[in-house]
């Protein structure tokens, strides 16, 4: 006969347990164990009638537990989690069956957890554990939610099918979608979670998440009370995240976030600070929401204080740098208004962390131990007098720096640009410039570099730094299609922007190309009916990989066929073929700091003209050379970001020359059109008619302008396609460019941008006159399918491509030998994610281009404005629209030439 053991016991411990870790839940809550004791047969002298107390239970030796329900579960495994062994001792009843039931509890797996006895023999006792599972998940649908807002909410909560339901997940998700909702002003938001069983499957349900927002709250007026000395505008502009109602306001909402508003609260006793009220505070503040208009009136009770000044600052402990240089940094004189906002930063920014800051002073000198307290010592009236105590602490070394996260990129690439290094001495600044120079590799997530100090023993002055990384996609491929010119016009092209030439012969490499080098190749094809380009390049950014001495080259060919704009027909017989080649260098310097680098290169392009004549040269068979020598000079510190710098500046001057061929080859080439050889002659058959001097003209004849026979070529006219032809055969000019561009945070994550161009092009010899090839156009989004005759295109939003370009009296463009070109944007991302960087912008532009220096004038500018957007994508790169409206009129028109549309591609302004 079966020897049965029933034990119950209501779970109240547990479910203390369960509501104080919280994560650990079950869904019903009255989780039971049942507790009685029926003996049958050997043992019927004790009474069913009979209890055992609890405290009473008798000892047994643990046989074994056996799993009686159909469990998804491992039995041996249940069993060990509940912490039963075989031939433990136990007691029944007893403290080791509840604590069984409290350990499975808490794995948040079961929802009914009952033990019975199988049977006794002698002091042995065999027990059947009855559980029952909690359910999984098999859907989850949202109701009152956009599709596109769905799947980060399934990741944010880990709805994930299979997911264990119950009540710690219930009421977590419900939460965090309320909260969510409620940091967007969203304060009426209710979220309802309806589970529902799954007919189609085991012990799985299904989950639908009602969303109802409800109307976003706005605050209808902050109002401050008590404020005498400071404007409730001036308190209310120091709240940079509690706004308002203002229809005027774009770039900031009005919204209530609890949060943000206590910490825009101490920014409003801050700006008391910063003007000498040191005891300001906030007496009261309270919000009340009223529900018709679905709006909240923010009230605050202030107390001003008085106002103070600062008097005497003695610095104490202070021995590597003395008191009147620490005071120059503090900045602070004795008589000055008290700015307790300042005295902080100035002691240490904790907004910059490269700040001029005293802390950073000693922590860019090896002090990281240092620490620097300003102590008010002395209160006399109105005037405040302070210590600043300077604890310096020994002098911190580098230990041992590593890198982590680089799946793709090999050590050696990353390691050289570190400038911590084993050894040398802490310095902060060498931390912040590691984490910017890492970030301008492109292989890396910037926002994610995480420098992690680790092992810091002050006693031997030592800090191991390792740094978290985050690879991104460096290679990206450019696929474009559009139709112009009367057909359709194609481009692919591939960058590989961490590539590995020196595992080219290695097939394990290959995934599915040999990377993690840093080096760049790069390959474009581009075609439509009319033209073809192709090109190739090659970087390598630490050439002979002992120094940074970048290495590059690059060979492309055009061929272009003349193609009729009117009737889209294209003659193959004539052609323009240009060939380029070039090879540079280009160093970091050392002098006057190492964000300078110079830049040298050797470029090569040969024009070969066959029958092609239009109006953009003066000839059109022949050949032309250009020849030049390209030196610049930069300086660059803008970080972190790449794809959006919020910090720092980039200038560069560069000088493009040839050899001044006129100096050597002793040419006149004032005098070209009199010779024999340059003179005009007739290359049409008129045997069949006379000339106005009543001459035959055959062909080869000498002519003048008007197309009559002349027997003297002295008399005959100058062939312009010849003597250009001769002008032209080795390009002569030289060309200056400048560029500034500025990055300043002005508030928040919002960015602002400042650029000014500048571009010359001259002539060593003013006879040869201005090649016509290397010219500046100006005006659109700059991205010209081809170019022809060497051109730049500067971009100048608010007008078509190349519309702001000089033109002759015929009205063709004839490109520009000087420009001037000046921006402003504001720039705020909306994400920065390795996936994708998505920023907003706002932007004024200015510019002209001018056909000599004698015509110019930096005043006469074509003005612009408009928004746009910009989307990085590390597979596809930059891509953007913009929007702009040009103020002004296009050469030869009158009227402001309004909106344009711009797409970018692959380029930034």
């Amino acid at each position: 006969m079966r020897l049965l053991l029933v034990i119950k016991k209501e779970n109240v411990d547990l479910e203390k347990q369960v509501n104080k870790l919280n994560k650990f839940s079950v869904l019903n809550k009255s989780t039971k164990a049942i507790l009685s004791l029926l003996l049958l047969g050997s043992f019927s002298q004790i009474k069913a009638q009979e209890k055992v107390p609890f405290d009473q239970g008798k000892k047994y030796i643990l046989a074994g537990v056996s799993v009686t329900s159909d469990i998804s579960f491992n039995e041996q495994t249940v069993v060990t989690f509940a912490g039963l062994e075989k031939g433990q001792e136990i007691t029944v009843p007893g403290e080791e069956i509840s604590s069984a039931i409290k350990k499975l509890g808490k794995l948040g797996l079961f929802d009914e957890i009952s033990f019975y006895v199988n049977r006794i023999q002698n002091d042995s006792i065999y027990l059947d554990l009855d559980i029952k599972e909690l359910p999984k998940l098999n859907e989850v649908k949202f109701v009152g939610v956009k599709k596109s807002k769905t799947e980060a909410l399934i990741k944010d909560n880990s709805l994930n099918k299979g997911k264990v339901v119950n009540e710690n997940l219930i009421t977590t998700t419900k939460n965090y979608i309320e909260n969510k909702y409620k940091k967007d002003g969203f304060y009426n938001t209710k979220v309802n979670l309806n589970i529902v069983k799954d007919t189609s499957a085991t012990n799985q349900v299904n989950m639908v998440v009602n969303v109802d927002k409800g109307e976003k709250i706005k605050i209808q007026e902050i109002a401050f009370v008590g404020n005498e000395k400071l404007s409730s505008k001036t308190l209310r502009k120091a709240m940079k995240d509690t706004k308002q109602k203002n229809p005027i306001r774009i770039l900031k909402g009005s919204k209530f976030i609890k949060d943000k508003y206590k910490t825009d609260l101490e920014k409003v006793i801050a700006v008391y600070k910063e003007k000498g009220y040191r005891d300001a505070r906030i007496l009261s503040d309270t919000v009340a929401y009223n529900k018709d208009k679905n709006t909240l009136a923010i009230k605050i009770n202030v107390e001003e204080g008085n106002k103070y000044y600062f008097g005497n600052i003695k610095f104490l402990g202070n021995t590597v740098y003395s008191d009147q240089g620490l005071s120059s940094i503090l900045g602070i004189k004795k008589g000055e208004t008290y700015n307790g906002v300042l005295l902080e930063k100035r002691i240490a920014d904790k907004s910059k962390p490269d700040g001029e800051d005293i802390t950073n002073l000693y922590q860019n000198n090896g002090y990281l131990f240092s620490n620097i307290n300003a102590v008010e010592v002395k209160t006399a009236n109105d005037t405040i007098d302070f210590e600043i105590r300077v604890t310096e602490g020994p002098i911190a070394y580098f230990n041992k720096i590593s890198v982590v996260g680089n799946d793709k990129t090999n050590d050696r690439v990353i390691y050289r640009e570190l400038r911590t290094k084993p050894g040398e001495k802490y310095s902060k600044d060498e931390l912040v410039r590691t984490i910017r120079e890492i970030g301008q590799l492109g292989f890396f997530d910037p926002e994610a570099i995480d420098p992690k100090f680790k092992n810091v023993d002050a006693s031997a002055g030592t800090v191991d730094i390792e740094y978290n990384l985050v690879e991104k996609g460096s290679s990206q491929i450019e696929l474009q299609g559009g139709y112009g010119g009367g057909g359709f016009i194609g481009t692919l092209g591939l960058s590989f922007n961490n590539f590995s030439s020196r595992n080219l012969l290695n097939r394990n490499a290959y995934k599915p190309l040999p990377m993690g080098d840093g080096q760049k190749v790069s390959l474009r094809l581009q075609g439509s009916t009319y033209f073809q380009t192709y090109s190739v390049s090659f970087s390598e950014p630490w050439f002979g990989q002992k120094k940074p001495v970048q290495f590059s080259t690059s060979l492309s060919y055009s061929k272009q066929f003349l193609n009729n704009y009117i009737t889209y027909k294209v003659d193959k017989e004539k052609s323009f073929n240009i060939l380029t080649l070039s090879v540079g260098l280009a160093k970091r310097l050392t002098v006057p700091d190492d964000f300078f680098v110079l830049s040298q290169s050797i470029s090569y392009q040969h024009y070969d003209l066959n029958n092609y004549n239009t109006g953009l040269f003066t000839f059109g068979n022949g050949t032309s050379r250009n020849l030049a020598y390209t030196v610049g000079l930069s300086r660059s510190n803008k970080g972190v970001n790449p794809i959006f710098p919020t910090y720092g500046s980039e200038f560069s001057i560069t000088a493009k020359m040839t050899p001044p061929y006129s100096l050597l080859n002793g040419t006149n080439y004032a005098t070209l059109g009199d010779k024999a050889e340059y003179k005009l002659k007739n290359t049409v058959d008129r045997s069949n008619q006379l000339d106005a001097n009543g001459n035959t003209v055959n062909i080869g004849d000498y002519i003048d302008a008007a197309g009559n026979k002349v027997f003297d070529y002295k008399d005959a006219a100058a062939d312009p396609a010849l003597v250009d032809q001769k002008k032209f055969d080795w390009l002569e000019y030289y060309k200056i460019k400048f560029k500034a561009d500025w990055y300043t945070k002005i508030y928040g994550k919002l960015v602002l941008r400042t650029l000014t161009e500048f571009g010359f092009m001259g002539s060593y010899n003013q006879e040869r006159g201005a090649i016509p090839f290397e010219r500046f156009y100006v005006g659109g989004d700059g991205m010209a399918n081809y170019s022809m005759d060497g051109r730049e295109t500067i971009q100048l939003r608010g007008y078509p491509n190349n519309s702001l370009t000089p033109i002759n009296n015929v009205g063709e463009q004839i490109g520009a030998t000087v420009y001037n070109k000046f921006s402003m944007e504001l720039r705020y991302p909306i994400t920065l994610k390795a996936s994708a960087s998505i920023y907003a912008l706002a932007f004024l532009e200015a510019g002209s281009s001018y056909p000599d220096f004698k015509s110019y004038n930096p005043f006469a500018l074509s003005r612009s404005a408009g928004v746009g957007l910009r989307v990085f994508m590390p597979a596809f790169g930059l891509l953007g629209i913009d929007f702009a409206n040009g103020f002004d009129a296009l050469p030869g028109q009158s009227k402001p030439n309004g909106w344009e549309t711009h797409f970018i591609i692959g380029q930034q302004f």
